[in-house]
């Protein structure tokens, strides 16, 4: 039986670079999703070589975050004219707002042929090479080859039908001969204004099923109450519990100190909460008993779990549980632990800024 390969990323230019690779050797079709595709020079170099496999007679599609990716739009024409099929996911209503204007695309997923999908926390962004001025950008993605890749095409097919009512033909995804390890993947999609919040249960799931640990790492840690409430609950049972976050933000100190505001009660219950210090950790993962890996878009943040289409490849392998183990435990050691008794004693003043962050808390 075939079976699928993992390769991860936890760095933006080898990632890059195998996106290149991949895209490059495409036969068939290419189709790229990301919440951000900016105009700058990884942007027109990807785009260079996407016109470039459009006159070699491939299918291009791009799908952006409409709203997030406005300032882009002249990128976008001019693919257009080059033959890439370019649509943005849920223009602004104007001249009045809509509520659903705040359900965005925060997905991430390139296909290539059917048979190499990634997925991730990478967006297409000239900063995700470079870093910031204060440090690196961490982040992972992973690249699944195989007939897994068939299930990321699905969910790309829906959110092109989505963004521009064009249906797109079901492409065949053969299975690559020569691998027989069994490995399962199921590709998770959680969708605003369904109330299903898929990658929110799937999480509580998690937790509610480990035996001996769960760790995550994630760019914002605002757990809704029912994410906390499992992360508690796992803790006080006797399990690992651990979360990695960065130093800073990159949405400005309010969602940090919104973060923070949860440290105290997921302290109390045992939850272990490490600072990373190499760097800007964007990365979305979550590693559990040496069982599950998952890679994601989704944040541990209510705009994730309830305001965002997301989407997870969930890695039911051993082999890559313990790649991802790794992974986790290189970032852990580039990090420090919170104390909870010093953050007991934090000052005053953080107090009063971690409780006005609380005001916008569930919109962030």
């Amino acid at each position: 039986m075939a079976a699928n390969r993992f390769s991860t990323y936890t760095h933006f230019a080898p990632f890059f670079d195998r996106l290149i690779q991949d895209i490059g050797g495409a036969r068939k079709h290419v189709h790229i999703q990301f919440f951000k595709y900016e105009d700058d020079e990884v942007g027109r170099q990807l785009g260079d070589l996407l016109a470039q496999k459009v006159a070699e007679g491939v299918e291009v599609r791009l799908l952006y975050d409409d709203f997030m990716c406005r300032k882009w739009r002249r990128l976008y024409r001019h693919l257009d004219t080059l033959g890439v099929h370019t649509a943005g996911f849920a223009p602004v209503h104007r001249p009045l707002p809509h509520p659903k204007d705040y359900y965005r695309n925060h997905r991430k997923v390139v296909v290539v042929d059917g048979c190499v999908a990634y997925t991730g926390g990478m967006n297409i962004a000239q900063r995700y090479r470079d870093g910031l001025d204060w440090g690196v950008w961490r982040d992972t993605m992973v690249r699944i080859e195989g007939p897994a890749a068939a299930g990321f095409g699905q969910v790309f097919v829906k959110d092109w039908m989505c963004a521009t009512g064009q249906p797109l033909s079901e492409v065949d995804h053969p299975p690559l001969p020569g691998l027989e390890t069994e490995q399962t993947v199921r590709v998770l999609c959680s969708d605003p204004g369904t109330h299903s919040h898929t990658l929110m249960r799937h999480t509580i799931e998690l937790l509610d099923a480990a035996r001996r640990y769960v760790w995550f790492e994630s760019p914002y840690f605002i757990p809704p109450t029912e994410v906390m409430q499992a992360l508690c609950r796992a803790a006080r049972r006797g399990i690992d519990v651990r979360v990695l976050q960065p130093p800073r933000g990159d949405r400005g100190e309010t969602t940090q100190w919104a973060s923070r505001r949860t440290y105290a009660t997921a302290l109390d219950a045992g939850v272990r909460i490490g600072i990373y210090g190499s760097g800007f950790l964007h990365s979305k993962i979550i590693v559990s008993d040496d069982r599950t890996g998952v890679v994601s878009s989704c944040n541990i943040d209510p705009r994730s779990y309830r305001l965002c289409h997301e989407v997870a490849a969930v890695i039911e392998d051993a082999a890559y549980a313990a790649e991802l183990r790794e992974v986790f435990l290189a970032d852990e050691a580039q990090s420090t632990y919170v104390d909870p008794s010093q953050w007991r004693r934090r000052p005053l003043r953080n107090r009063i800024a971690e409780g006005l962050s609380g005001i916008i808390a569930s919109q962030l």
